[in-house]
């Protein structure tokens, strides 16, 4: 079985749980028993970056990519912010 690190911002959705324990095959398995054990992470995974043994899914064959028993696997939301292009001119850049 492998170990799933739930981000701080995820926990709500998981009950305060800091690290699930999930049974799966490939990143696909894992992440549909998460969205079935924890629904409310449904739509928060959609762009989360996922890690497998400290490598990044992307570079290894995404959703595919297999998960072993000795596996960690990291959640990363994806983070975005800023300014809109005409508030940025009110900012001195240095």
């Amino acid at each position: 079985m492998s170990v799933v690190r739930i981000p701080p911002t995820l926990r709500t959705e998981t009950g305060g749980e800091r690290e699930v324990i999930v049974e799966a095959e490939t990143v696909r398995d894992l992440l549909d028993d998460l969205t079935s054990r924890f629904p409310g992470l449904q739509g928060q995974l959609e762009y989360a970056n996922v890690y497998v043994g400290g490598e990044d899914i992307r570079t290894r064959d995404g959703y595919e990519t297999p998960v072993a028993e000795s596996d960690t696997v990291i959640l990363l939301p994806a983070m975005a912010g800023g300014s809109p292009a005409e508030n940025a001119a009110h900012f001195p850049r240095h």
